[in-house]
């Protein structure tokens, strides 16, 4: 082909359902560290007792499609919210960051690209990565902390 690059996000991706592609970020994700707790369903952060942090919960936002118009399969981008919660207790001498930022890190690890320079989840899609401003509360003054983190997924419909 005189152009080897326009099927490069388009035709080398199956088209996978949402169920399958949510199921494989969450055992990625999921899996990426020591979490007592993980949940597709999201939970309030004072909800979570002590005993079942670190915790993390996966938070679906929606889904924009762009290129059905051209007559081409859709791109699908897929909107995902990673909730991280931990317990730091309240000793003075722990900064509670300390914790949560091995966490997001373990996530930020498990979501970086394979060798061909993206994370596919196993093949399901064409991108899934880290897009936005991770928002942090480590939870300095009563021990609890949260970060969100937010993921875009790519995929063909």
């Amino acid at each position: 082909t005189l152009f080897p690059y326009t099927t490069l996000f388009r035709s080398e991706v199956m088209a996978a359902s949402r169920e399958a592609i949510m199921t494989a970020l969450f055992a990625l994700v999921s899996g990426s560290a020591s979490f007592v707790t993980a949940s597709r369903r999201l939970q309030l952060w004072d909800t979570v007792p002590s005993a079942s942090k670190p915790a993390i919960f996966m938070y679906e936002r929606g889904d924009e499609y762009k290129g059905a118009e051209r007559y081409l399969p859709p791109t699908v981008t897929m909107n995902v919210d990673l909730f991280i919660y931990i317990d730091a207790g309240k000793d003075q001498s722990i900064a509670p960051i300390t914790v949560l930022n091995p966490l997001v890190d373990a996530v930020d690890t498990a979501l970086k690209p394979g060798n061909n320079g993206r994370q596919t989840l196993g093949g399901l899609v064409s991108h899934c990565y880290i897009d936005g401003k991770i928002m942090k509360d480590p939870g300095d003054i009563d021990g609890d902390g949260v970060a969100v983190i937010p993921v875009k997924i790519l995929a063909t419909a």
